[in-house]
């Protein structure tokens, strides 16, 4: 059976004014609406909680007994609602994404900062993470969309790229390789290597892309951050194999330089990382669309092909 909310509102506004003209202002209704409530719920009940007469209004013995029990009801019902409204209002103040920490270094404080101005109530976490992490986190719903290689999507995620982010030496300047505008794979046969180790996306993605070709190149260090593959670069343990957006703003040590890799070029595509048929609230779309806007002025003015 179907539970008459409204005839037991009517009916509780009644029973506790003890008059139907003064139950009907307070729910700002007609008394002919009120009425119509009251005489809805008795005919689904199939019983007289009411009786009315032209001085007073008074409870049957049903009515009687259901009085106590539709407080009850509609006290825990507007409990519950009261705490799904101030769970809402939490949502609304505090936002989650996730982020691949290199990018979260460099590219989106500018974007946060101009959200922040925009929607100055409202918290941003970050959570900068790997890209498999992310997109786990976007499939949770932990994050309400992220920014990551858009080739580790589930079944139940969707990318949107935005760019593709090509690989590059990084390497000392008088090294005899940086003399050229760039360097093909086959040259980095006897140097010392550094890349990212097992597990990452990066390192899937460059297995996957140089096939054979890897087998022949030296990789003579792993790690598990790009800050630390630079580091190591930047010390003559190797030479790196990064993505180019991991070299932006700034962050070339002082005597290094990079170039492209060619032959084959290798290139990583970035994007958005949105769970489907997930909607955002109005802070959230407004926020992915500056950081849609801000990234993708970004890449286009940082060496990586832009998404067609």
């Amino acid at each position: 059976m179907r539970i008459d909310f409204l005839g037991l509102e009517a009916f509780l506004y009644i029973a506790e004014t003890g008059s139907f003209q003064q139950a009907a202002l307070r729910l700002n209704l007609s008394q002919t609406a009120l009425t119509h409530r009251m005489r809805k719920l008795e005919e689904g009940l199939g019983l007289q909680l009411l009786v009315r007469t032209t001085r007073r209004v008074s409870l049957t013995e049903a009515g009687m007994e259901l009085l106590p029990k539709a407080r009850r009801m509609m006290d825990e019902l507007s409990q519950s609602l009261d705490t799904l409204r101030e769970a809402g209002r939490r949502n609304q103040e505090r936002l989650s994404i996730g982020c691949m920490p290199t990018l979260a270094e460099t590219y989106l404080p500018g974007s946060l900062a101009r959200f922040a101005k925009l929607y100055p109530d409202i918290q941003v976490a970050v959570l900068d993470r790997s890209a498999a992490e992310i997109t786990q986190s976007v499939s949770r719903g932990d994050a309400i969309f992220g920014i990551a290689l858009t080739s580790t999507t589930t079944w139940d995620t969707e990318p949107v790229i935005l760019a593709r982010d090509p690989f590059v030496l990084l390497c000392p300047a008088d090294h005899r390789l940086a003399g050229g505008k760039s360097v093909s794979w086959a040259d980095l046969e006897g140097e010392k290597l550094i890349r990212m180790g097992v597990g990452s996306g990066v390192r899937s993605l460059l297995d996957t892309s140089l096939g054979s070709r890897r087998e022949s190149l030296r990789w003579h260090h792993e790690v598990l951050s790009m800050n630390s593959a630079i580091a190591f670069a930047a010390q003559g343990l190797g030479l790196a194999v990064v993505p180019r957006l991991v070299l932006g703003n700034g962050r070339v040590p002082p005597g290094m330089t990079y170039l492209p890799l060619v032959n084959p070029i290798v290139t990583r595509p970035l994007g958005i990382i949105r769970k489907r048929d997930f909607p955002l609230s109005s802070a959230g779309q407004a926020l992915l669309d500056l950081i849609i806007r801000d990234l993708t002025e970004q890449f286009r003015n940082s060496g990586v092909i832009p998404s067609a």
